[in-house]
């Protein structure tokens, strides 16, 4: 008894017909009709009636549909068990984050799970939420790391909490420091560095000054985190970044924090809800969890 002719035969006795079921299983119908032939031959009982055309399982077939369909079934799962093992050893995880994330969060979170899993090949994506959430919905990344509220329209992804981060302003060392903290009414007379478009720290900023009654006044725009903070080290003005980032930038900037009640964001792991992550990326979700307590 061959795998082989026990997938013919289930095929046969769901579609009561050999034509049919030759199509879903990929080969001719006289290559179908041959192996059922043999399996019959090798069990010494028919397996289907076939008057006038119309096809029904026998005795002996209503025994057997159910033990094929447990081997089947154990068959698949034996093959995506070893798939899934393959895949920790030899696979790779698309991970896209904003740009924050990748400078305070991910650089520990990606030399532990390098070091379980040396054989993943990980590829990451540095963009704002708005182009994390695009690439996600096109099947380009496994998992990506967001700012909620997702964007407006979103597709349909699954989100969970990974964890809340406080915002913070920074300032150049040896400039005169700021108010502490620093109120968001203190930015009306401060000069800001501010990201490009499109960024979620730019637009958290404005909205939050807005709120204050007052448009922020930028001294350069434009910049990704690295350059941010650059800009901030050269005394061109104060930039409003995550404490994740301000706890890595460095004796050359100050970092004060925010007055009462604050600005804070939300980060999320997101995936796609009607794909599910491949091994090696649900792997790297255990290990970004893990690292909440660290981070907190």
């Amino acid at each position: 008894m061959q795998f082989q002719q026990l997938l013919y035969f289930v095929a046969v006795a769901e579609t009561r017909h050999f034509t049919h079921a030759a199509e879903r299983v990929h080969v001719s119908q006289p290559s179908l009709s041959q192996q059922i032939r043999a399996l019959e031959k090798e069990l010494g009982a028919t397996l289907f009636s076939r008057a006038r055309g119309n096809i029904a399982l026998t005795e002996a077939g209503e025994a057997l549909l159910p033990l094929a369909r447990r081997i089947l079934a154990d068959a698949d799962t034996a093959r995506h068990e070893v798939q899934e093992l393959v895949q920790l050893r030899r696979g790779r995880v698309r991970l896209g984050a904003t740009p924050s994330l990748c400078t305070g969060l991910l650089p520990d979170v990606l030399r532990v799970f390098h070091d379980r899993h040396p054989g993943i090949e990980l590829l990451i994506e540095e963009g704002g939420s708005h182009d994390l959430v695009r690439e996600l919905a096109r099947g380009a990344l496994d998992l990506a790391l967001i700012v909620l509220p997702l964007p407006p329209a979103s597709p349909a992804l699954t989100t969970v909490e990974l964890l809340r981060e406080d915002l913070v302003v920074v300032s150049a060392a040896s400039a005169k420091p700021p108010r502490c903290p620093v109120r968001i009414a203190d930015l009306r007379d401060q000069p800001l560095v501010m990201f490009r478009h499109g960024y979620d720290l730019r637009e958290l900023t404005v909205a939050a000054c807005r709120a204050e009654g007052f448009e922020p006044a930028f001294t350069v725009e434009g910049g990704e985190m690295d350059a941010v903070l650059g800009f901030v080290r050269a005394g061109l003005g104060v930039a409003v970044v995550p404490s994740m980032v301000a706890g890595r930038a460095g004796p050359d900037l100050r970092v004060t924090p925010l007055a009462p009640p604050g600005l804070r964001r939300t980060i999320a792991l997101a995936h796609r809800s009607d794909v599910a992550p491949p091994r090696a990326a649900r792997e790297l979700q255990k290990v970004l969890f893990g690292s909440r307590a660290a981070v907190l």
